[in-house]
Order: C-alpha cells, then structure tokens, then sequence
C-alpha cells in the first residue's frame, strides 16, 4: 500500500533554512508534531496515516537535522525554543497550537509552553519525563566531556545502501516491520556522494552538553504549564525503563502538571510512533478533541 505523501517547503527561521514538512489540507485544524534527538519530520508517517480526523500537520525538521541548515559546530540547546517560537508565529499567529513533541521535541515544546503558556493550546509528551542525575558526573567532568568533543571531529555510521540501513534500524528495534524500516531508511537518511547513506543528522548533534541536565529546572518549568497535559507513556520506553521500579519519583515528577492526563501505550519502545501508531493516533486524537 503507498505511503501517504507529504510536501516540503523551505523557510527562513532565524537565518537558517528550515525544512518544514506538511500532510493534509491546508485549511483542516492545524497540528504541529515536533521530532527528538537523531530523528526528522518523516518519523511521524504512521501516525498521520492513522488519524482518523482532517489535520494540517505541520512537521519542521529541527536545525541541523532532515532537510533543515546545519551548523557543524556546538548546538545550544536555547535555540530550539526560538525557532519554536518563529515557526509558530508564522503558521499559527493568531490562534494557540496544539503541540506533540517526541523525547527531545517534547523537552522543547513543555519548557516553551511555560514561557510562553498563551501560545499553547494544547501539549502532548511522547515518552519523555525528564533525564536521569548522571552517577558521578560534577559539572566540571560533564564540561571536560563536551570539550573533549568539540576538539574532534563527530561522524555519522555510514551504510552501503537504504537496505542496509533498514537492516539495522530492523536490529536496533525488533517491533519495526520490514516495510516501515524500508520507509524510514529512505525517507530519515542522506545519501552521500560515494552512494553511501547515513541518517540526515548533523554528527555535532552527538557531543555531549557542557551543562548537567538539571531536574529541578525541568519542573520548575512544568508546574508553569497552564495547557492541558497528554503524557504517552511507553510500556517499554524510557520512561519505565527510568522511573519504572522509582514510584515516588514518577508521581513527584507527574505531580508538576496541573492538568495532566496519562496514557500507556502497550507494546511499545521509546519510538512508540513507529511501533504502535494506531494507538498514538487514537490516544492524540481522543485527547486533542475533547
């Protein structure tokens, strides 16, 4: 069966180019579905093929990743809540948006709702809840770590062909079907000069951050969330995996959110959009149009 198509345009965000991804009807509720770390646009396909309702999603490639500029250098993290910002007073200027943000995007799109809470109609987070205190790590071991990085020369696996690559993607999570690894490897990759491919990800994404991620600051920022919350939990993602056997740490974290709502998503690892699509969508949708 063909894949639903999607179009691309190319924007100015910030003096960078911007890769902005769009499936539906231009007129139909807007809906904005924002990527994690080493990912793009293309990773939500399944998702909005199993919407039931008419959206305008509106998928940006974040900087240095899909389609969109990149630095090869150091990113800082800050940057990804202004481009947000830009990239919603330009396709959402006179309305709050809906946000959906995976692991990383929905670091970025809970911390930007608190800042900015009239901007925000309505917030899901994909399989995030916030990063786990490094053992052993002080605030100058983690700089030494991200000093380290910028004095080498960061690289991507490379693959002989999109085959390949499926292959892996296949190895790396057992729930991914042949077809969908088929997809993703076309569509979530680059191909090099020599044919060969890798994921269309700037490598300097994988330098460490200077700074120790700090949990205080990410709940300070929650309890400012004035949206109401969807929490799409994993059954096997890294939400359990971090707080699965810590209760008391769970609920403390959940308890920032003023009008939360959980939701399990069963059979499925941290990239619950490929694993289990028709319940993301129905859960999404059951959510958003309450």
């Amino acid at each position: 069966m063909p894949h639903l198509e999607s179009r691309t345009e190319l924007i100015e965000v910030r003096d960078l180019r911007y890769c902005v991804r769009h499936w539906g009807a231009e007129d139909a509720p807007r809906l904005f579905l924002l990527h994690g770390w080493m990912d793009s646009s293309p990773t939500f396909q399944f998702v909005v093929e199993a919407f039931r309702q008419s959206w305008h999603v509106i998928a940006p490639d974040w900087r240095g990743y899909g389609a969109s500029d990149r630095l090869s250098r150091p990113y800082w993290f800050p940057d990804y809540y202004a481009d947000l910002h830009c990239l919603l007073e330009r396709y959402s200027p006179d309305e709050p948006a809906r946000l959906v943000g995976h692991s990383m995007g929905a670091n970025i799109v809970a911390t930007y709702a608190a800042v900015r809470p009239g901007r925000v109609r309505q917030l899901a987070m994909l399989d995030f809840l916030g990063l786990k205190p490094a053992k052993d790590v002080d605030a100058p071991t983690q700089l030494g770590k991200w000093l380290d990085g910028v004095q080498g020369h960061p690289k991507m696996s490379t693959y002989p062909g999109h085959e390949a690559l499926a292959r892996r993607l296949m190895g790396a999570n057992p729930r991914l079907t042949a077809d969908k690894a088929a997809f993703l490897a076309r569509t979530v990759s680059r191909t090099l000069s020599d044919g060969q491919v890798e994921m269309a990800c700037d490598p300097w994404h994988k330098i460490p951050s200077p700074a120790i991620f700090q949990i205080q600051d990410a709940m300070a920022s929650w309890r400012k969330i004035a949206a109401p919350v969807l929490m799409l939990v994993s059954e096997q993602g890294f939400v359990q995996q971090r707080f699965g056997n810590e209760p008391d740490e769970y609920q403390r974290r959940i308890g920032c959110f003023a009008d939360v709502r959980v939701v399990t998503v069963a059979d499925a690892g941290h990239n619950l959009q490929h694993d289990q699509p028709e319940q993301v969508a129905a859960a999404l949708e059951g959510f958003l149009t309450r």
